[in-house]
């Protein structure tokens, strides 16, 4: 059965309104999902379609294939966009961890999974005798990146517009001698200033930062990292130099622009009679505020062993509005 935009989207909005286990009964209901114990599965295969491999502080969707004995063929909800639920099955991972909606992470911490590879085992209840099995490969060739910037300042407030004048009030005919012509017109009254806009403010001060390159013992060329932002806990990480990087910013942080100042108001026009009456005058605007300071950047020191000196340009280094970064070529022990 196919289904309209508009019925679509009004069981889009009815599901969302459903408690969780109210949603899958009309999930299931409806076809949208199919309970895994109802199928005559055969077989069933779990893969990574996105990456073969997982880094470190990812995250990697993970999708399991059925083979049923009547030829067709299912796939789970998310990434593999299929009809099985999830908690329909039982996913036991080893180093990496997996959430219930089949998504693979890795924590960003490499000490804790260094040297070793994740696994997936997926069972399913309703059939104890399927079984999948899947390895999980570490990979470290990826763009890191470390933050250590100062905060931008916040913006100011803009000013209030001053109030408008009111107009002036027309002059009258006296209707007992019309000859006498109409009486003179009121005045219009000023309009009222703008108030000012505020100052933005300072933009915040990166703090300094030392880093630490080390060779990584193994066949493979991996470089060991360890960077620290003043006396603040260190962030470790494991770099394959092919393809790999980290990137260690430590700007000063932006002033936070000055609000604009108010709009003054606008004069009341004159009445009108012999004579009309003046218009009053419109009111100042208010003041911009002014841009608040920027930060400074911090400074960024690179203690480098000379084993890995050569994949140095891995590390890209950002200090603006600070002293330049500092590198020194010295033996570095094992991080960890």
């Amino acid at each position: 059965m196919r289904l309209s935009s508009g019925v679509f989207l009004c069981l889009a909005a009815l599901l969302a309104l459903i408690p969780l286990g109210g949603c899958t009964r009309l999930q299931i209901k409806l076809g949208m999902r199919v309970p895994l114990a109802t199928l005559p599965v055969t077989s069933m295969e779990a893969s990574l379609p996105k990456e073969p491999a997982i880094a470190p502080g990812q995250k990697s969707p993970l999708v399991v294939h059925f083979s049923t004995s009547d030829g067709k063929t299912w796939q789970t909800e998310g990434q593999g966009g299929g009809k099985i639920l999830w908690s329909d099955l039982t996913v036991t991972p080893t180093i990496v961890t997996v959430n219930n909606k089949g998504v693979l992470s890795l924590a960003r911490d490499p000490r804790l999974s260094d040297g070793k590879t994740g696994k997936v085992v997926i069972t399913a209840p309703s059939h104890p005798d399927l079984r999948a099995e899947l390895e999980v490969p570490l990979r470290y060739n990826i763009a890191y990146r470390a933050n250590f910037s100062g905060a931008n300042g916040t913006s100011g407030f803009d000013g209030t517009a001053g109030l408008d004048g009111s107009s002036g009030s027309d002059g009258a005919i006296d209707p007992n001698d019309p000859a006498a012509g109409p009486s003179a017109g009121g005045n219009g009254t000023d309009g009222g200033n703008g108030s000012d806009g505020s100052n933005g403010g300072n933009g915040g001060d990166a703090q300094s930062v030392q880093v630490w390159l080390a060779p990584h013992p193994g066949p493979q060329a991996l470089i060991e990292a360890k960077v620290q932002a003043g006396k603040g806990r260190p962030r470790y990480y494991l770099i394959d130099p092919n393809g790999g990087s980290l990137s260690v910013t430590a700007d000063g942080g932006d002033g936070g622009k000055g609000g604009k100042g108010g709009r003054g108001g606008r004069g009341g026009s004159g009445g009108s009679g012999s004579p009309p009456g003046f218009s009053g005058a419109d009111g100042h605007d208010g003041m911009d505020g002014h841009d608040g300071s920027d930060g400074n950047g911090g400074q960024i020191t690179v203690t480098c062993d000379p084993a890995v000196r050569q994949w140095l340009p891995i590390a890209k280094l950002s200090a603006f509005r600070g002293p330049k970064p500092i590198i020194n070529t010295a033996p570095v022990p094992p991080l960890w």
